[in-house]
């Protein structure tokens, strides 16, 4: 089992590539491709697991299809089709990063129907078992490898660059659903994995299973919903700390928080969920809890970071 660090547009622990036994987990995009087959110095996979299929984790799959024709591409099935046509998830991700596409990702070519294994969790396979947990994404799964009991987990976990220890949930729209990802974390810490291969970045080693998720208080008071400065509708007001459950943010709220997120220091993030606005600071409108969404995982990560954190996106 190895850390491929892709070195994305340069940079180190931005994205990795786990390598198991010739399964590729996550490779990346297409942008950092070259860095990789360096890396694989001439191995040929035989399969690539995919967690996703935003483009820092999966952009590279049909060019890697490209050139190993016969490797197969497991992805949840509501994900597998935009891979086949990748047109509207590209058409979403150019909101995003407009005239940077290329530079940032590279060439998204299209993964041949032949190749896909659509998957749906509760599937063993190649070592591993598999559950689908979404909540970063809709077409999100995790992947548990049963011989060392790591659990690769996407996004779920959120990002963690070491050294440092301080966690970032990545809360692109508009797939984001708290519930869900609540729900996905308790699912991973069903399997009470060893450790955690994070995409971004690393392994991470759980304290004492689910157990240690008690050295952190706050973990057990973390929500799903974002806390106002003003009172919400039950007559409590946000602390922008560990709060209470609250309904959505005012708008007025969430335009302070991006007019607050341009001064220096700020860690403000507007994400737009289906059903919900997170707008958090460390000093404004609250505490976006997605990460809140991942409390659960998050204290594996570093119990410390839970009460600290104030912000997220990515």
């Amino acid at each position: 089992m190895r850390l491929i660090d892709v070195r994305h547009l340069g940079r180190e622990r931005v994205i990795g590539c786990w390598v198991l036994d010739g399964v590729l987990i996550d490779p990346g995009p297409t942008s950092s491709l070259e860095n990789l087959l360096e890396a694989l110095g001439g191995e040929t996979p035989r399969a690539l697991l995919l967690t996703h299929i935003h483009l820092d984790h999966a952009g590279a799959s049909g060019t890697i299809v490209r050139r190993w024709p016969e490797l197969p591409v497991y992805v949840h099935e509501r994900g597998a089709r935009h891979l086949a046509d990748p047109a509207k998830l590209l058409a979403s991700a150019s909101r995003l990063y407009g005239d940077q596409m290329e530079h940032l990702w590279g060439e998204v070519a299209p993964v041949p129907e032949r190749n896909l294994r659509p998957l749906s969790g509760g599937e063993e396979l190649l070592g591993f078992e598999v559950a689908y947990t979404p909540g970063h994404a809709s077409h999100h799964v995790s992947y548990l490898h049963t011989d060392s009991g790591r659990a690769f987990v996407g996004d779920t976990a959120a990002v963690r660059i070491p050294p440092s220890d301080f966690v970032l949930p990545p809360t692109p729209p508009p797939d984001i659903d708290l519930e869900l990802w609540n729900r996905s974390i308790d699912r991973i810490l069903e399997w009470e994995p060893t450790s955690l291969g994070l995409t971004h970045f690393g392994a991470s080693r759980t304290r004492a299973r689910t157990s240690g998720l008690s050295e952190s208080a706050c973990a057990s008071r973390l929500s799903l919903r974002a806390s106002s400065p003003r009172k919400n509708s039950s007559g409590s007001s946000g602390s922008g700390q560990c709060g209470p459950r609250t309904r959505r943010p005012s708008r007025r709220c969430s335009r302070r928080c991006r007019r607050s997120s341009s001064g220096p220091g700020s860690s403000a993030i507007c994400a737009r969920s289906r059903r919900l606005d997170l707008a958090g600071s460390a000093g404004g409108c609250g505490a976006a809890q997605a990460g809140i969404a991942s409390s659960k995982l998050i204290g594996m990560l570093s119990p410390k970071a839970l009460c600290s954190y104030g912000g997220s996106g990515a």
